[in-house]
């Protein structure tokens, strides 16, 4: 990883256009391409970025201190630099991908064994499907055939989603499992989750811990 402080300005031109004036930011140029520049007042969310695959020119001579980076589909994020204030790389390796606690592993375990619960006719391909940026929980089939990747939390939230948004960008890129479409699981699922997931096309599951168990609910019934 590849980290750059600057004062700079950046250009976006695709789709739509974006102006960033000049202020001092820092860049991320990931091992996988990516690159995505951030202020100091909004978490983890950048400014403006550009998902790999894409490719990163600095410019030389004339054009020295201009950085030109350009998708497949010929986006350009340029990024036009005044002064640098910081510039180093770090070797972080393959990421280990995030551990999860007890409940979540067991969730993950018990919905594999009931993979029905998300559908009928759904047929797990296998857990923990390896991806360059870590394993996704399950990945599975439904009725239709089609590919399926499960995120599983024990609360969903946004930063959930996000992540399972990254491994649907990876898995849609495999000719052999795309198209894949991607299904939230949780045993709570925040609002501001389940609106950003419907937004990006992804389906939301809440998960009964105690059903998938096996466990009868002990409320007095009618029948």
């Amino acid at each position: 990883m590849r980290l750059v402080i600057a004062r700079c300005s950046v250009d976006y031109a695709g789709r739509l256009t974006a102006h960033l004036p000049s202020a001092p930011r820092l860049i991320l140029v990931k091992a996988d391409g990516s690159v995505s520049i951030h202020a100091d007042d909004r978490a983890y969310k950048p400014l403006n970025w550009m998902s790999p695959p894409c490719t990163l020119k600095e410019g030389t001579g004339d054009e020295e201190g201009v950085w030109t980076v350009i998708n497949k589909a010929g986006e350009k994020l340029i990024i036009t630099m005044e002064e640098v204030l910081h510039d180093s790389s770090h070797e972080l390796g393959v990421d280990p991908g995030l551990i999860k606690d007890g409940v979540e592993a067991h969730l993950q375990e018990l919905l594999a064994d009931r993979i029905e619960t998300l559908g009928e006719g759904y047929t797990l391909i296998r857990r923990e499907y390896m991806t360059a940026i870590g394993p996704v929980d399950i990945l599975c089939r439904d009725a239709e055939g089609a590919t399926v990747a499960v995120e599983i939390k024990r609360r969903g939230e946004i930063d959930g989603v996000e992540q399972l948004t990254r491994y649907l960008e990876l898995l849609n890129r495999d000719p052999h499992l795309a198209p894949v479409r991607g299904i939230f699981a949780a045993q709570e699922i925040k609002p501001q989750a389940r609106v950003l997931a419907t937004d990006r096309g992804i389906g939301c599951q809440v998960l009964d811990y105690d059903a998938l168990r096996g466990i009868e609910d002990d409320k007095l019934r009618l029948f």
